[in-house]
C-alpha cells in the first residue's frame, strides 16, 4: 500500500506540467496576463496630445516604424492572428481555449493616441472590417492626389496644379512639342514663378540653341529667363543668350559689370582698359573712359597721401585723419575729398579739384555744391567767399551762387557758421518771403529789421520788437526806424 501510495506521489511530482507561480518568468500564462494589463493601462496612460509616447507592436517593434508597416500589410488578418496565438499553444489544449486578446489599437488611435469612437480595435480588425475603416490622415490622400506622380496631367492642368502649389513631375513631357505648350500654357497663367520653374526645366533639357531659337518668339519668357540669370549669377549662360539675339550693346554691359567682382585695385583697372574696346553705344563708351580714368587718378592721388599721411609732413592729416581709402569711390566723393585735402594745389595736379572739374566736365553746380560743403566743414569762410565771388569783364566784382543762395545759407547753418557769415548770404535772397523767413528761422534779425524796413511794414516792425531782447542793438535800431 505504501509502494502505490509512493508510486502516485513520484507520479504527480514527475508530470510534465508544472505548478503555478507568481515568479515564474517563463510561465507563458503569466506573460499574457502581464501583456493584456500591460495594453489595458494605456487606455488611461495615453492621452490625446501625448505623441511622444512609443507605442509597441505584439511583435515588440515600435508601431509605426519600416519593419512593423511592411509586415503589417504583408500578413493576413488570419495569419496575423494566428501568429500571435501560435506561442500560446506550446504547452497544452487548455492554453488554446483562452480567448483572443484583441489589441487596443485601432490605425487611427496609433497616431492621435485615442479612437474618436472611445471603443479600441484591433490592428487586424481594422485592415479586414469592411463596415468602418478608420484611416489615419497622414497615410491616406484623397483619390484625387495620387493623379500628381502619373502621366495623364495635360500642360494646362499641370501649370493649374503648380499655381495652386501642388507638386507636378515635369519629366513626362519629353517631347519638344510638349515642352513649348507647357511653356505658353505657364506665360498664359501670368504667374512668374511658375514660368521660371518651366524655364529651368527647359533649360535642363534642352539645347542651348533650341532654347535660345524658341525663346526667341517668345519675350516674355525671354525677359523671365535673362532676369533669372542675372539672379543666379549664370553669366556664361547668358552672354552665349545675348550673342545669339544680336544684343551686343546688353553683352558689354554684361562683360562690364563684372568688374564689381574684381577686388585688386590693379587688375579691376587693368580690366576696365580692355572694356573699352566693347561694342558700347556712343554715351556709355564715355562712361567707361571716365570710369577707367577715374580709377587711374584714384590709385595715385591714394599712393600720394597715404606716403603724406604715414610720414606725418601734412598738418591738415594730422588734424582731420582720413576716414576711409579713397580707391573705387564714385566721383563725387572724389571731388568732395579733393576739395577737403587739396584745394589750393595747382590745376597740373591730378588731385586738384580743378583738374577733376575739368577732365570729367563736371557741371558748375555740382561742383560749388561739393567744393562749399568741403570748404564749410574746415569753416574756411574766406574759401567760401572766394567761390561764390565772381568778377564781370569790367573788373567788378559780385556774389554768384549757381545753387541759389538760399541752399548756400542751409549750408553753412549745416556747419554752424556764425550769424555775422549767416545774414551776409541771407540778404542775398532775391524772394522776399523766403528772405524772411530764413533770418526768422537762424536769428538774423539784422536782416528781418531791414527787409521790413525796406517794405514800410510798421505793424510787422513793431511786433519784431517784442522777440528781440530789450537794451539790445538791435530793439535801439528798431526804435529808430520807427522814431523816423
Amino acid at each position: 500500500m505504501s509502494r502505490v501510495r509512493a508510486d502516485e506521489e513520484e507520479y504527480w511530482h514527475s508530470s510534465k506540467f508544472r505548478a503555478f507561480t507568481f515568479d515564474d518568468e517563463d510561465d507563458e500564462l503569466s506573460q499574457l496576463k502581464e501583456s493584456k494589463r500591460a495594453v489595458n493601462s494605456l487606455r488611461d496612460i495615453v492621452d490625446d496630445d501625448d505623441d511622444d509616447l512609443e507605442r509597441v507592436s505584439w511583435s515588440g517593434e515600435p508601431v509605426g516604424s519600416i519593419s512593423w508597416s511592411i509586415k503589417e500589410t504583408a500578413s493576413g488578418s488570419t495569419s496575423s492572428l494566428d501568429g500571435r496565438d501560435s506561442s500560446l499553444q506550446k504547452g497544452s489544449s487548455s492554453y488554446a481555449a483562452l480567448p483572443k486578446q484583441a489589441s487596443s489599437y485601432s490605425l487611427s488611435s496609433l497616431f492621435k493616441g485615442r479612437n474618436k469612437l472611445s471603443s479600441f480595435q484591433s490592428l487586424s480588425d481594422a485592415l479586414t472590417d469592411t463596415g468602418v475603416k478608420n484611416y489615419a490622415p497622414e497615410l491616406r490622400r484623397p483619390k484625387a492626389e495620387y493623379k500628381d506622380y502619373s502621366s495623364d496631367w495635360s500642360p494646362k492642368d499641370t501649370v493649374r496644379r503648380m499655381q495652386r502649389g501642388k507638386v507636378c513631375s515635369l519629366e513626362r513631357f519629353r517631347s519638344l512639342q510638349d515642352k513649348l505648350v507647357l511653356l505658353d500654357e505657364a506665360v498664359a497663367g501670368h504667374d512668374g514663378n511658375v514660368i521660371t520653374a518651366v524655364l529651368i526645366f527647359l533649360k535642363r533639357t534642352l539645347r542651348r540653341e533650341i532654347l535660345f531659337r524658341e525663346l526667341e518668339v517668345r519675350q516674355v519668357a525671354l525677359c523671365h529667363l535673362i532676369h533669372f540669370l542675372r539672379e543666379t549669377g549664370e553669366q556664361k549662360f547668358l552672354l552665349d543668350l545675348l550673342r545669339f539675339l544680336d544684343r551686343t550693346e546688353e553683352v558689354a554691359l554684361s562683360q562690364y559689370r563684372e568688374h564689381l567682382n574684381i577686388q585688386d585695385v590693379e587688375k579691376r583697372r587693368e580690366f576696365l582698359k580692355g572694356c573699352i574696346g566693347l561694342p558700347f553705344s556712343a554715351e556709355d563708351t564715355s562712361h567707361i573712359q571716365d570710369h577707367y580714368t577715374l580709377l587711374e587718378r584714384q590709385i595715385i592721388i591714394e599712393a600720394n597721401d597715404r606716403h603724406l599721411e604715414m610720414a606725418g609732413q601734412s598738418e591738415l592729416f594730422r588734424k582731420y585723419p582720413r576716414k576711409a581709402s579713397i580707391l573705387n569711390m564714385p566721383l563725387v566723393t572724389t571731388l568732395f575729398y579733393s576739395c577737403f585735402y587739396h584745394y589750393t594745389e595747382a590745376e597740373g595736379m591730378f588731385s586738384s579739384p580743378t583738374n577733376l572739374k575739368k577732365t570729367f566736365k563736371i557741371p558748375d553746380k555740382q561742383f560749388v555744391l561739393t567744393a562749399l560743403a568741403a570748404r564749410a566743414k574746415l569753416r574756411a569762410w574766406g574759401d567760401v567767399d572766394a567761390l561764390l565771388t565772381t568778377k564781370n569783364w569790367l573788373g567788378y566784382t559780385k556774389k554768384k551762387a549757381p545753387i541759389g543762395f538760399h541752399r548756400v545759407v542751409e549750408i553753412l547753418q549745416r556747419n554752424n557758421a556764425p550769424v555775422q557769415v549767416l545774414q551776409e548770404y541771407v540778404r542775398l535772397v532775391e524772394d522776399v518771403e523766403t528772405r524772411l523767413n530764413l533770418a526768422t528761422k537762424y536769428k538774423c534779425h539784422d536782416v528781418v529789421i531791414e527787409t521790413y524796413r525796406d517794405l514800410k511794414d510798421r505793424i510787422q516792425l513793431t511786433a519784431y520788437k517784442c522777440k528781440v531782447e530789450r537794451g539790445s542793438a538791435e530793439e535801439e535800431k528798431i526804435n529808430s526806424i520807427l522814431s523816423n
